[in-house]
């Protein structure tokens, strides 16, 4: 049995799901001021001054925290049905397709949140590894059940969940960073594949 870990953002698709989700969410307006509102932190983030964890909890708490659970699901289920296909790039899908009739276990690892993966995931018979929002009482606290699924936490989320030692062989494909960790316990990487 041979498995495949794929990222999703920027390997599988041509841009980030999290930006067009937050945008297809909050609408054109709310999403420019957000981003103006939040760009100091974003800027310290990308100068590798605040860590992954802390600006994606203040991304999620800017723009969901509060939110009803089931308004939320229902805006993810329009996304996923409407949005999601159009962001998979060709090749991805063909890698994908080719696994798929190898039989092997497809798994996407994300740091994506995994509500607006989920749908697109098991249409396609596909395992999902993400970030999961915390929800109490019907609403969205702001807060990940866990920490942010990227770099080393990929690969805690995959030994978590499975045995790879009952894999012949391991495959992964990733496109940046917070993908180093999950191409280093494959036997085959691929990085920036699809491009």
């Amino acid at each position: 049995m041979k498995i495949a870990f794929f990222d999703f953002d920027g390997t599988i698709t041509k841009e980030d799901s999290t930006i067009k989700f937050i945008r297809f969410f909050s609408g054109d307006l709310k999403y420019i001021i957000g981003i103006i509102v939040l760009s100091p932190l974003l800027i310290l983030y990308k100068l590798n001054i605040l860590g992954n964890n802390y600006i994606k909890k203040i991304i999620i708490t800017y723009f969901f925290k509060g939110i009803s659970e089931v308004y939320f699901k229902n805006q993810v289920k329009l996304f996923s049905s409407s949005i999601i296909n159009r962001l998979i790039r060709k090749k991805a899908l063909d890698r994908l397709d080719w696994h798929k009739n190898q039989g092997h276990k497809i798994v996407v690892v994300s740091a994506s949140i995994n509500l607006w993966l989920q749908d697109w995931c098991d249409f396609n018979n596909f395992a999902l590894i993400a970030s999961e929002l915390e929800i109490i009482n019907g609403r969205i606290t702001g807060n990940l059940l866990s920490n942010n699924c990227y770099g080393p936490e990929k690969v805690k989320r995959i030994f978590d969940k499975y045995n790879l030692s009952d894999y012949t062989y391991i495959y992964a494909y990733g496109n940046s960073r917070g993908d180093y960790e999950m191409l280093d316990i494959a036997n085959e990487k691929h990085y920036k594949p699809f491009r």
